[in-house]
């Protein structure tokens, strides 16, 4: 692959071949492959996961990082275009990784340059790096992504983790079951495309045990605050789902919990310490995975 703009664009080769590669720097993270490549970090919307084990990333494989944590320290607050701006850091880089609050605006700015762009999120859309972390994580715990039932709870509307690992988990025959309230339902498009690709669905409003013991993956999101326009409506649902151990007593021996990070919240403290609980190994994969999408990305052959 040449950029990393969405899931969508990996067919299920994609996939493996990166998740294979991911386990070889889970084992060999130490590796110069990118000894004389210049990696662009542009976050124009706040991060932490993301932007430190990309440039984690970029740093144990030898390479170098230039960019920006926060826009306001760019020329974009003095009226800077984005085409400008990526077209300027393209002269010093070797591949940008991007993450901006516009939808679309990563599959903008590979129309702009013809260096590889990796997408770290661009608004409510896509954000497939973290997708394919998950996967990994899914992977890793359960022993194969073939026939998991994944339980995904809370911001579904504007969780833009939630709609890419849909996508990438349609190749292996997933079971969902959606838990949201009304003002945060999966979008539309999300429901045609389960119903399109023949993934079976279930949609429910209430956070039960009974709902959690079916899950082999439980997927916990955070409301975004900074999706809502309305701060009302972010103060009617911000708390409607939290997680705890006495929720948890019906579970799987396989289940493992998942959350993008961070959490507010909806994952009590307590939860940290229980078996299912992994989370925190999940943000670490993020690590290794992103060591192999920068390897793809930018055609670098990876061998012992």
């Amino acid at each position: 692959m040449r950029n990393l703009v969405s899931i969508s664009q990996c067919t299920p080769e994609d996939i493996l071949r990166i998740l294979d590669r991911a386990t070889f720097f889970e084992r060999n993270p130490n590796r110069n492959f990118l000894e004389k490549n210049v990696i662009a970090t542009l976050f124009f919307e706040p991060s932490t996961r993301t932007r430190l084990s990309f440039e984690t990333a970029v740093c144990r494989l030898g390479g170098k990082v230039i960019g920006f944590s926060d826009a306001a320290t760019s020329s974009s607050t003095k009226g800077e275009t984005l085409k400008d701006t990526i077209r300027i850091v393209s002269n010093y880089a070797d591949a940008i990784v991007m993450r901006h609050f516009l939808e679309g605006a990563a599959q903008y700015a590979t129309e702009v340059t013809d260096k590889p762009i990796i997408n770290a999120g661009d608004g409510s859309n896509q954000h497939p790096t973290q997708t394919l972390l998950d996967l990994y994580s899914i992977r890793q715990t359960q022993g194969s992504l073939e026939k998991k039932t994944i339980v995904m709870v809370g911001d579904l509307k504007y969780g833009r983790t939630i709609h890419s690992l849909i996508e990438g988990m349609s190749p292996f025959s997933p079971h969902f079951i959606f838990v949201a309230p009304p003002e945060l339902a999966l979008p539309e498009e999300y429901r045609s495309y389960c119903t399109h690709h023949n993934i079976p669905f279930e949609e429910v409003t209430e956070f039960t045990p009974e709902v959690v013991a079916q899950a082999d993956i439980l997927y916990m999101t955070r409301v975004q605050r900074e999706r809502f326009s309305d701060i009302e409506e972010y103060e009617r649902v911000k708390n409607i789902y939290i997680l705890d151990n006495p929720m948890l007593r019906k579970a799987k021996d396989n289940l493992r919990i998942l959350h993008p990070l961070p959490r507010v919240h909806e994952i009590a403290q307590e939860v940290d310490h229980h078996p299912s609980a992994y989370y925190f190994q999940q943000a670490l994969n993020g690590l290794f995975v992103r060591q192999s999408i920068l390897c793809e990305v930018l055609n670098i052959d990876v061998t012992a």
